[in-house]
């Protein structure tokens, strides 16, 4: 069977997918590596069977040699004849999915300091595979991509033209999630295809997404997956005088700086405690009630603001890893949301529904697949090499 192998790199974590090659791809069996670094857990799901067991991981490197060891005896009797990568950045010049050739990682490579958190892990993950499926072909697909076409004055900052010329601009990032979303919403909610939707894609990493006919016309994320909302470690939106203000009067190092916004911060920072969601709401300090305060808060403006860019709204979508299964946290940033017709129904809220909103405004809940996403690109690469 000619199998397709997706690899996902998130902030701390790592997804996999094994597909057989289809159309529509067909999901054979799918897990990954959680909590890299803090007691990371291999599972691989499939067959009707779930397999987990505690690794040493202590980083992404380590999680990615871990995963591919246990995946050779699962490809056994599998053709791989494609493996596809979610690759965090762009930049100017990638936005379609591309064949990972030498020359195009090492392009990509030069994009690292822009998603420092991210691009390094996504790349080695593109030459692992590489040496584990040498006769594969490498596909990368960018989050980037789906922001690509924003209105200028959502891509621009206010500085001297020549920065946005050199790249200095908001690029937006999950875009392979919005992708998938946008994807599912044409067809299963059809009468809200051509819609004014808010998608919240709330997770370790988090940004909101404004879309106007299937298309992003404004994202809480700019320039570096740093901006916008608060996330497990990750700051947000701050001004830009507080990093000076660290730098020049605290006599913080850049590198200091960078690790601080990156790993200290968000849900972490703010709680003393834990980057997880989870263990925050059991947690019932003072301090993890305020991480929580915030985060709802920042959610709640980020609405509003999108909201005002789309001229209205006709409906409001949670996915990720907070948004699908947090439903105390969706309850709490819809609270007095009734000025944009946003109400939640408490009972279809606690127990999952597909469709929890209780006003004129729709509010859905819609798992994300970045991987089909990722899955459908390569398994259209490898139609097009059959064709050539």
């Amino acid at each position: 069977m000619t199998a397709i192998l997706t690899l996902n790199t998130g902030s701390s974590s790592l997804k996999f997918g094994v597909y057989e090659d289809a159309v529509d791809p067909v999901l054979r069996f799918h897990g990954g590596v959680s909590n890299i670094g803090h007691g990371a857990t291999l599972t691989i799901e499939g067959d009707g069977r779930t397999r987990s067991a505690a690794i040493d991981a202590p980083d992404h490197h380590g999680a990615l040699d871990r995963l591919m060891a246990a995946l050779r005896p699962h490809l056994a009797g599998l053709t791989v004849a494609g493996v596809g990568h979610r690759i965090v950045h762009g930049g100017l010049d990638f936005a379609d999915p591309v064949e990972l050739t030498p020359a195009v990682v090492e392009a990509l490579t030069q994009l690292i300091p822009l998603a420092p958190l991210h691009q390094p892990q996504n790349l080695d993950g593109v030459r692992l595979a590489a040496r584990m499926v040498p006769d594969a072909v490498q596909i990368g697909c960018f989050d980037t991509a789906f922001h690509r076409g924003h209105p200028w004055v959502n891509d621009t900052f206010a500085l001297p033209r020549t920065f946005y010329d050199a790249g200095v601009r908001r690029y937006g990032f999950h875009g392979l999630s919005y992708d998938y979303i946008t994807g599912h919403i044409a067809q299963a909610y059809p009468d809200l295809r051509h819609g004014k939707l808010i998608i919240a894609h709330l997770g370790n990493g988090a940004s909101m997404c404004a879309v106007q006919d299937g298309r992003s016309v404004g994202s809480t994320m700019g320039f570096s997956a740093l901006d916008g909302l608060p996330m497990g470690t990750r700051c947000g939106q701050i001004d830009p005088g507080a990093v000076l203000y660290l730098i020049d009067q605290q006599g913080m190092d850049p590198k200091d700086v960078l690790d601080l916004l990156y790993h200290q911060s968000g849900l972490l920072g703010l709680s003393g405690l834990t980057s997880d969601m989870r263990d925050l709401l059991a947690a019932g300090t003072p301090e993890s009630a305020q991480a929580i305060d915030y985060y709802v808060f920042r959610a709640r403006r980020e609405i509003g603001a999108l909201s005002a860019v789309l001229g209205g709204i006709d409906g409001l979508v949670f996915c990720g890893g907070i948004g699908e299964n947090a439903p105390e946290i969706r309850g709490r940033i819809m609270q007095d949301m009734g000025y944009l017709g946003l109400s939640i129904d408490t009972h279809a809220n606690e127990a999952g529904a597909a469709e929890i909103g209780a006003g004129p405004t729709r509010i859905l809940v819609i798992p994300t697949d970045e991987e089909r996403v990722i899955a459908r690109a390569v398994s259209v690469a490898l139609a097009r090499r059959k064709a050539a």
